[in-house]
């Protein structure tokens, strides 16, 4: 057991360019690594979400139980919610019959559920107060809403919005650029930006996993899905190897 009221420094990495590209790298991995699973291994939608749903548990324990930032923990818990959030919203969408709309709205209006949550007991959803035990429940949930969400934003701009995965990829790509015109140039709280840009990180991720492992006939390339899945994941070591072992000086974000 540990004490919830302990003082506790920040556990999350600086939000810098390198965290963008590890975070669409790691989104990219969580829809090649979910397909893998539900298609490739054929252990359907429902099994899959079962399974990744359990490493996040063990994982997110691991990581809220830990007192300082562990770099490689924390992306593997990152990874952890794109794999899940994968899974589960191709089961709610394909499954369950939802579809892309049903369950992208659902999926958002959750998002706002857990952020209103979030602020209304502790008055703030920075992440440059990432601090407590409490907080940081509120932050993975949020990124497990978000990434899921993200999914489903990412299948119906591709199939239903009839954009292809390639155009799909540039929209969202070109939202984030805009994103990032927004956190540089205007007032526009960061807190926002932050959280937008991170559930934008998800359907562009998605698209581009898509873009890799679909068969041609679909727009896809027809890349091995665990082959590109065991690429991808060597590119994220890579990338975390090099990142900081210190959490991130955050300052507070308005």
């Amino acid at each position: 057991m540990y004490d919830l009221a302990a003082p506790r420094t920040s556990k999350v990495p600086q939000v810098t360019l390198a965290f963008w590209i590890i975070k669409i790298c790691a989104t990219t991995l969580g829809e090649t690594g979910g397909d893998a699973v539900s298609m490739t291994m054929r252990l359907g939608y429902a099994v899959s979400t079962l399974i990744f749903f359990a490493i996040f548990l063990v994982l997110v324990s691991a990581q809220i139980a830990a007192r300082s930032y562990r770099r490689f923990l924390y992306w593997a818990v990152i990874v952890a919610t794109t794999t899940v959030g994968t899974t589960m919203a191709d089961f709610a969408d394909r499954s369950l019959g939802i579809g892309y709309v049903g369950g992208a709205s659902i999926l958002f209006a959750l998002v706002l559920l857990v952020l209103a949550v979030w602020y209304l007991s502790v008055g703030s959803v920075s992440v440059a107060r990432i601090d407590s035990p409490k907080v940081e429940i509120f932050y993975w949930l949020t990124i497990v809403a978000s990434n899921t969400l993200g999914t489903a934003l990412g299948d119906f701009l591709a199939d239903d919005g009839g954009l292809g995965f390639e155009g799909g990829a540039l929209v969202f790509g070109a939202a984030l650029v805009l994103v990032a015109a927004g956190y540089f140039f205007t007032r526009i709280s960061h807190t926002l930006l932050f959280w937008v840009a991170f559930i934008l990180t998800r359907p562009l991720g998605a698209t581009v996993g898509d873009l890799l492992t679909k068969p041609r006939a679909d727009g896809g390339l027809d890349l091995s899905r665990i082959g590109s899945s065991a690429v991808i994941a060597v590119v994220i070591v890579i990338g975390i190897a090099f990142t900081s072992r210190q959490a991130g000086s955050h300052h507070p974000q308005t």
